[in-house]
């Protein structure tokens, strides 16, 4: 709690983004150091004027403890690169936020989530197929992310939430903001069965800049991102261009080609996007047709030191089967079964006939469970 308050203290500072909070962390070795390092050190660091002025205005002028305070009687929780609960998913993209902040509850199950986006200005036909593929997504255990503005997002977190799954917002404001403000009664529905994710610092204002980065976010916490309806000019599509940066896979549901509204998912259709007409194709594509099997066995299989060397031996290359045998000199019997009890928990996925990869290219997140003598 105590180096808190310093990563909320560079979450202050304009100029110092994850890029440069990476390089003081690295020469510095924590954040208490580097947050009261002298300006000369600083300037050794390769700050740039800016970044300096206004790091040293901040110090000079906020108190940390009372920022502290204000995040406690919002009620939101603060979770930092450091935090074992930052999101794993959001984790693996290039220079995550440094600072989330949550209101509500983010969980293991979220690992497993779709981004729904679209257009403000639904058509009666995309208001339709945002609720029926929200609802489907949350009916099969899949959470729903999305951004809580006004048409496509809003329908999709009203979806989610009656078929009595998880989603998550997040807000281009503090999430001590509401914006729009019809949308505050969704929001706080939203708490209570998923969480309001920002990494704006609170007190900060719905700008319409702030919109567009935290689209980076809406990617970066999703398996895969749907685009329902948009424009050319839709921010959607910036939403879209994010996830294909930080690899996930991107869908859209086909429009009439008259119909402006669906101008920019043809396109992304017409660029390689995966179709979408209903729920399978994105259950499928993502392997989470057997989701509810994968949750049951991660919660009552306990990992093993057979699923320990196998990791070991695992990587995003396909391996076959006899090569994992004798890597971890493991017969092949136990390396088989092993493996069908992996692939339920979500920890590999079969490629292949016997080829096998981790599910997961930064590796798993599971604790190995000591076996007798360890």
């Amino acid at each position: 709690m105590e180096e808190l308050r310093y990563w909320l203290g560079f979450n202050l500072v304009r100029g110092i983004g994850p890029v440069r909070l990476r390089a003081l962390l690295n020469y510095f070795g924590d954040v208490r150091t580097a947050w009261e390092a002298p300006e000369i050190a600083l300037r050794e660091v390769g700050l740039d004027r800016r970044s300096l002025r206004n790091l040293l205005q901040v110090r000079r002028q906020v108190d940390l403890e009372q920022v502290l305070r204000k995040v406690k009687a919002a009620g939101a929780q603060v979770l930092t690169w450091e935090s074992p609960t930052y999101p794993l998913l959001l984790q693996q993209i290039p220079d995550p936020p440094p600072v989330l902040f949550v209101k509500g509850e983010l969980t293991p199950a979220d690992e497993w989530a779709v981004a729904l986006v679209g257009t403000r200005k639904a058509t009666a036909n995309g208001r339709e197929v945002a609720r029926q593929l929200a609802g489907d997504l949350a009916r099969n255990g899949v959470t729903v992310i999305s951004g809580l503005a006004r048409g496509i997002d809003g329908i999709a977190h009203r979806a989610a939430l009656e078929a009595g799954g998880r989603t998550i917002a997040v807000l281009g404001c503090g999430v001590d903001q509401v914006y729009p403000p019809e949308h505050r009664r969704l929001a706080a529905e939203i708490m209570e069965h998923g969480a309001l994710v920002s990494d704006y610092p609170l007190g900060t204002r719905p700008e319409g800049k702030n919109f567009p980065p935290r689209n980076r976010i809406i990617s970066g916490l999703s398996l895969g991102v749907l685009i329902i309806e948009a424009g050319l000019r839709s921010g959607a599509l910036i939403t879209a261009d994010f996830a294909a940066d930080h690899g996930r896979e991107v869908f859209a549901v086909p429009g009439n080609i008259l119909n402006p509204a669906a101008a920019g998912c043809n396109r992304l259709l017409r660029d390689g996007a995966a179709v979408v007409t209903e729920v399978r194709d994105i259950l499928e594509t993502l392997h989470l047709d057997q989701l509810a099997e994968r949750q049951v066995a991660r919660e009552i299989l306990p990992t093993n030191a057979t699923e320990a060397a196998l990791l070991a031996q695992l990587s995003c290359d396909p391996c076959h089967v006899d090569m994992l045998s004798r890597g971890a000199h493991l017969p092949v019997e136990a390396v088989s079964s092993t493996l069908v009890m992996m692939e339920l928990k979500g920890m590999v996925r079969q490629v292949g006939p016997l080829q096998y990869v981790l599910a997961r290219e930064s590796g798993p997140e599971y604790e190995i469970a000591p076996t007798s003598g360890e």
